[in-house]
């Protein structure tokens, strides 16, 4: 009698945090927190200001120091699958002033891939113009990276993790400031993504139209709130528990 087919295992989550604590100064700003992302996945963290979104983000790239909790990428630690994940932090942290083309901040996407200190192959510009061109901005490649509008510069960094071929993006409010062609554009991207398997979680601020746009939902203040399918985490309940004051649905449906 021939063995049963082997069943295949579950692929590990693209994010797996457990327990994870950060403090700034000696004030906590998040205590235990824990959730795992699966692959293919549009996640949105969502909570008021000051509920430590950004710093969960910092917190699992590493950027900051956490007082305790475990971190997993792809079941690997951070140092394990770095070149997987890319980051798009706030427009505002950002220097605009830095004298870089839209094209040369999407190129680099492709140093982890050749080197940092090696020149970049024509074919491997070609890919960076690529990903400028699947987010609709290949006629601005050579425009000064300061010179475009928010929408533009936010599509730019978009590109960016694009071209590095990332599995996992970690985005801090990539909605934030931007027109509505541009919203357009990268909401069509990380569908895109979402549907060839890889996994977006955003930091997201606009509650009206995160049920459209995420299908799962971390809710955090300090510590989390709820967690899981936005169809069924997303509640008015929830939402005041968050807020710390009751918010109408009908504001974020």
């Amino acid at each position: 009698m021939r063995a049963p087919d082997p069943v295949p295992l579950p692929p590990e989550p693209a994010l797996a945090v457990h327990g994870l604590s950060v403090a700034y100064g000696g004030t906590t700003v998040l205590r235990d927190v824990s959730w795992e992302v699966r692959p293919g996945t549009l996640a949105a963290v969502i909570g008021p200001n000051g509920a430590g979104k950004s710093t969960f983000l910092k917190a699992v790239l590493g950027l900051i120091p956490r007082l305790s909790g475990e971190v997993r990428l792809f079941g690997r630690p951070l140092a394990e699958a770095r070149r997987r994940v890319a980051y798009l932090p706030q427009r505002a942290s950002v220097d605009w002033d830095f004298p870089l083309t839209a094209l040369q901040v999407a190129a680099q996407g492709r140093y982890p891939h050749v080197g940092w200190f090696r020149p970049l192959p024509r074919h491997e510009r070609d890919r960076a113009l690529a990903a400028l061109a699947e987010v609709g901005l290949a006629d601005l490649a050579d425009r000064r990276i300061g010179a475009l509008s928010g929408g533009q510069q936010q599509r730019v960094f978009l590109a960016r993790a694009l071209a590095l071929e990332a599995e996992l993006m970690l985005m801090d409010e990539p909605f934030a400031g931007v027109d509505a062609a541009s919203e357009a554009a990268i909401l069509a991207v990380l569908r895109r993504l979402a549907r060839d398997g890889r996994t977006v979680i955003a930091v997201h601020h606009d509650l009206a139209t995160a049920p459209a746009t995420f299908s799962e939902v971390l809710l955090l203040n300090g510590r989390v709130i709820a967690a899981g399918p936005m169809a069924t985490t997303f509640t008015a309940e929830a939402l005041a528990e968050t807020y710390g004051a009751p918010i109408p649905l009908a504001a974020a449906a």
